[in-house]
């Protein structure tokens, strides 16, 4: 009876997800990030995956994540930094890190189109894994001035299933953060982290990149908290 009790249990229990998150990380490389911005950046991102914290998150228990960076700047400039890898192991980490640290700042000092960014993170969802999330993770230091709008992209391509969540660096325009709030985010638990200054990056994608590990119901609470206070 014990046995059967155990089996019923383990068969009314949901499977664990093969790939639970696909999330494609889209950086800022317009004409205003310098090349200070830049190390800052790339280095806060970098950081961030190699936290402890951050990095337990993608190698639990709850099932494996899978990773793509791109950067983004003017209208159909976007360079894919790492295709989409399954973060499975310490290793495989590592070599995004290390990716990530090795791959220079483009020449070309351009506008930003972030409506265009936008559409390139749709395209690349439809070659990512099959995960039970997909997250476009935007982050940015000024709205959209070429190219398509925000609006008219998501007017225009299908974001079904796709959540949309944003990273404002506030220190060029005022209201960036707003903007983000009412423009860019989109889908089920979408929210928007601040950094200020450019300073505060490494700090903001760490945060933001947990809150997207665990879940929208997580930011969902953490977001009603911030505001709260």
């Amino acid at each position: 009876m014990l046995r059967l009790a155990v089996l019923a249990l383990c068969l009314a229990a949901p499977a664990r997800a093969e790939c639970r998150l696909a999330l494609a990380l889209a950086v800022d490389v317009s004409r205003s990030i310098d090349a200070q911005d830049y190390v800052i950046q790339t280095e806060g991102l970098a950081g961030a995956l190699s936290d402890p914290e951050v990095r337990r998150a993608i190698l639990g228990p709850e099932g494996r994540v899978a990773l793509a960076i791109y950067h983004w700047s003017g209208r159909g400039a976007q360079d894919l930094v790492q295709p989409w890898v399954m973060l499975d192991s310490p290793e495989a980490l590592d070599g995004v890190i290390w990716t990530l640290r090795r791959t220079p700042r483009p020449e070309a000092r351009l506008a930003t189109a972030l409506g265009d960014a936008l559409r390139y993170g749709r395209a690349l969802m439809e070659s990512a894994p099959d995960c039970e999330r997909r997250v476009i993770d935007v982050a940015g230091d000024g709205q959209n001035n070429e190219g398509i709008s925000v609006a008219r992209t998501y007017e225009r391509e299908d974001f079904t299933g796709i959540t949309v969540n944003g990273l404002a660096v506030g220190e060029h325009e005022a209201g960036l953060l707003d903007y983000y709030r009412s423009q860019v985010i989109r889908g089920p638990g979408a929210f928007v982290e601040s950094a200020p200054r450019q300073t505060d990056y490494p700090a903001a994608i760490r945060r933001k990149l947990l809150r997207e590990l665990r879940g929208p119901e997580i930011g969902a609470l953490e977001t009603a908290i911030q505001d709260a206070g």
